[in-house]
């Protein structure tokens, strides 16, 4: 079937971002909100955001720093702690602060120090969640140190995910960035209950990306991409028009030198081009009659919101991606750098 030479769609949403702070949020929040109406927005700052007050201010923050002219409503999430109280969570989700709350194990990422050591440490809370109606944003992977990096995913299933919702089985959960074949099955046998998002790099990449010609710090983030195998997995949950699977680029920009380094941090900084990467995928697939739904209805459904009356368009035209973004308080390598793709969006 020969590509549309345009598509127009309802304005998504990004369903997981990073926008960092200070200068660095300055620089990074327009290439969101230049393609997204809202985004959920991770609360990993240092120190991070545990309080209703504390998201607050950041959300004031966000949008003093959003470019003139533009319309964007950040999301805000609470990150949970071993000492998170519950009264606090349900208090800022019923004065609409809180539209969900972060479950980072600890270490298992970028400024995860402070997470969850043990999931019985924050039963309280989620049962406090599930009763409010309050979703709960997982970053699902294990951190003990004799799970190989790329069983990790896996291993939180079984270990974590599946004793949670048998135990909270009224828990909203989105299990983000999903990257493993068995993610994909243990979402679609959930219940309603249950979703996912996905990022364009993992509907790109596998491992060979980060490791084949030498060590490539900018394919790398976390979860990890896996083998081949997931990727395609990946790539027919996202397209095959299942409710249970929607945006979230989990965009994460970090210096060039940050990435760099002998301890390469992990997070890839898709925003710029997010949508003309997804929607490569979907043509790819044959399956573009399904991409507005991943990028624009899945995901306000699940989180019971309301679709973005705007629409955005998208040309089937070359664009080329820099090699480099220059945001003011860093310089940053984006996903594709160097490459061109197939579809450009229309500002």
């Amino acid at each position: 079937m020969t590509a549309p030479s345009s598509i127009t769609i309802r304005r998504p949403d990004d369903w997981h971002v990073h926008l960092r702070d200070g200068d660095m949020l300055k620089g990074v929040v327009g290439h969101t909100a230049r393609q997204f109406a809202r985004a959920i927005v991770m609360p990993n700052l240092t120190p991070p955001v545990t309080t209703v007050d504390a998201a607050k201010a950041y959300r004031e923050r966000i949008l003093a720093a959003v470019p003139e002219g533009m319309r964007f409503t950040p999301l805000m999430t609470a990150y949970l702690t071993d000492n998170s109280d519950p009264a606090e969570l349900v208090r800022g989700h019923k004065e609409g602060v809180f539209t969900a709350a972060k479950l980072y194990p600890a270490g298992a990422t970028t400024n995860s120090d402070s997470g969850v050591t043990d999931i019985a440490n924050i039963r309280g809370c989620l049962e406090a969640m599930a009763e409010a109606g309050m979703p709960l944003c997982v970053h699902g992977e294990v951190t003990s140190a004799d799970i190989d990096i790329f069983d990790r995913e896996k291993v939180f299933i079984d270990r974590v995910l599946r004793p949670l919702l048998k135990d909270v089985p009224q828990l909203r959960v989105i299990f983000e960035h999903i990257t493993t074949a068995e993610a994909v099955a243990f979402v679609d046998e959930s219940g309603p209950n249950v979703a996912a998002t996905i990022t364009p790099q993992h509907l790109h990449i596998n491992r060979n990306a980060m490791l084949v010609g030498g060590i490539r710090p900018h394919a790398y983030c976390l979860p990890v991409a896996k083998r081949e195998k997931h990727r395609l997995a990946l790539r027919r949950a996202a397209t095959a028009g299942s409710p249970k699977f929607f945006l979230g680029t989990d965009s994460a920009p970090h210096a060039r030198e940050a990435k760099e380094s002998a301890c390469g941090c992990a997070g890839i900084f898709n925003a710029p081009h997010a949508l003309e990467s997804y929607l490569t995928v979907f043509e790819d697939e044959g399956a573009i009659g399904f991409f507005e739904d991943f990028a624009s209805r899945h995901g306000p459904a699940f989180y019971g919101l309301p679709v973005n009356e705007e629409t955005v368009t998208l040309e089937r035209v070359e664009c080329e991606v820099p090699s480099s973004i220059d945001v003011g308080a860093a310089e940053l390598v984006p996903f594709h750098a160097g490459e061109t793709l197939r579809w450009r969006f229309r500002d």
